[in-house]
């Protein structure tokens, strides 16, 4: 005697739904169940750039959530205390030498991170350079030098920790674009220019190794408050415009608000979100 399965509790008078095995069925019911879960307990991650601003907040957050966290540093001596920070929350850190534009550094960092944790669960690739120069203004090796950080040293990243995720049968990476990606800024076209690639990529990686169980996601943040924006963000006038054109919000970030889409999408609860770029602009690109 055969007996027949169907998804529970289907509209009598809605669509038929075929009827489905009791391993089909059991799993839909556990899905139906399980409350979305951000939990990282027990995963590797690997942050490039991780010494400061985004970076930073992105490895404490993981940790936060439950990781341990491989730091990709560009001088492994300068940390800031983000390691001793880790430990201080229970989990393990691991910082490497690691400047995404040397490919041999950036390889072994990942073969190191995999070998001394047995496996690599998240990539994050934060390293960025933003320098501004007016298109007319830029020199080749300006071109070059922030091509080989922002899409190469993304690229080469990605392809490295991938081939331990297919391996694995399972993966999450993260790449970071940025609102320049989506809406253009005057003086920063190549930048801009790398940030729209990283967001192409992210859907063309995320198509190819899907089927490896491996999800491909992007974050693309408006002006935070880091490092790097400080300059820029002295001058009342910059300040002005920027809160402005947040159309929404009307505020600057802060690197965890970042940071917690990050986790998201290294979470278990993203685990249907696959070639999308997360904007995290407060309205800026809504107009």
């Amino acid at each position: 005697m055969t007996t027949s399965w169907s998804i529970p509790n289907s509209p009598p008078d809605g669509p038929q739904v075929q009827p489905c095995g009791p391993f089909v069925c059991r799993i839909y019911c556990q899905r139906m169940n399980e409350f979305p879960s951000f939990d990282l307990t027990g995963q590797v991650a690997l942050v490039t750039g991780a010494a400061r601003g985004l970076g930073r907040a992105i490895s404490l957050a993981l940790a936060h959530a439950g990781a341990n966290v491989a730091l990709g540093l560009r001088d492994v001596k300068a940390d800031g205390g983000l390691a001793r920070e880790i430990a201080g929350m229970g989990r393990e850190a691991l910082p490497l030498q690691m400047d995404v534009s040397n490919l041999d550094q950036m390889s072994r960092s990942i073969e190191e991170t995999a070998s001394r944790f047995g496996r690599l669960d998240i990539l994050v690739n934060n390293a960025g350079v933003a320098p501004e120069n007016p298109a007319e203004s830029v020199l080749e090796k300006d071109f070059d030098a922030t091509l080989a950080v922002n899409l190469k040293g993304t690229f080469f990243a990605s392809q490295a920790a991938g081939r331990v995720m297919i391996r694995q049968k399972r993966g999450r990476i993260i790449n970071m674009s940025s609102q320049a990606g989506f809406a253009a800024l005057p003086g920063e076209s190549v930048y801009c220019m790398t940030k729209a690639g990283i967001a192409h990529l992210t859907k063309c990686l995320a198509v190819e190794w899907g089927k490896y169980g491996i999800t491909v996601n992007a974050v693309a943040p408006t002006f935070i408050h880091t490092p790097g924006t400080e300059e820029y963000l002295s001058h009342a006038e910059n300040r002005a415009d920027v809160v402005e054109r947040i159309a929404g919000l009307h505020r600057i970030g802060e690197p965890m608000d970042v940071a917690g889409a990050v986790v998201f999408l290294a979470s278990e609860a993203a685990a249907l979100i696959t070639g999308h770029t997360i904007l995290i602009d407060g309205g800026w690109t809504a107009r």
